[in-house]
């Protein structure tokens, strides 16, 4: 019920997230990010829990596949689930266990992994990875995950209509500068292009309203006097 991608971007050394289902709330439920360690995913029949372990994992210095290994030796459930894992040095891994649902894909790259299940193609993974790793140059991190999201859903996306899709970047400050969520929608993709568009050019000004208050812009809201 679910695709996603996770990616680190190796000129900033952030890791980005983007992630699409059927079932609601998917971003919530499924990313895991922390600074300088690492990201991961757990989807298809989804324990949330498998995610901090892995991140626990790699802070001790296990690469991603070493962690995934770690977690398919000690978790009896890891048949019905889908895992994915990139580190800080850029390794990525997969897990997709012999119950995942449906039409199951999924690729590793330089720094990236995607995969999903219940999908329209066994491919789509391969073109979202594809679509990260041609990124145009100075192109926005977040405007490569989202055009890896729309990529997927071009190529035929999940077999069944989606519902809630969910972007997120961590790059070092200690919280995700970028955490976007549709959690319940007929049209996900959309609302999450927009909700891009709004945030974007606001992300840095909150970025340093967090770091330096007293230089920071106003809100041009009312009762906001900066």
């Amino acid at each position: 019920m679910t695709f996603s991608l996770l990616a680190r971007d190796p000129s900033s050394g952030a890791f980005g997230s983007v992630i699409c289902s059927s079932s609601p709330a998917v971003a919530a439920r499924c990313v895991h990010l922390a600074d300088g360690i690492g990201a991961v995913h757990s989807q298809n029949v989804t324990d949330p829990r498998l995610g901090p372990r892995l991140l626990s994992l790699l802070a001790t210095g296990q690469s991603a596949e070493q962690a995934l290994q770690t977690v398919r030796e000690s978790e009896p459930t890891l048949a019905w689930r889908q895992l994915l894992v990139v580190d800080a040095a850029g390794g990525a891994a997969v897990h997709s266990g012999s119950h995942a649902l449906g039409t199951v894909g999924e690729r590793t790259g330089d720094g990236v992994v995607a995969a999903g299940n219940m999908l329209a193609s066994e491919l789509i993974p391969s073109l979202m990875v594809e679509r990260w790793s041609n990124r145009p140059e100075r192109e926005p991190l977040e405007e490569t995950l989202m055009a890896v999201l729309e990529t997927a859903v071009e190529a035929g996306g999940e077999a069944g209509p989606v519902h809630s899709a969910g972007l997120s970047v961590i790059s070092g400050l200690g919280w995700r500068v970028t955490d976007l969520r549709v959690d319940l929608s007929d049209s996900p993709i959309a609302e999450l292009r927009r909700l891009l568009q709004v945030w974007l050019p606001q992300r840095d000004d909150y970025i340093q309203r967090a770091l330096d208050p007293d230089a920071s812009p106003g809100y041009g809201v009312p009762g906001d006097e900066r």
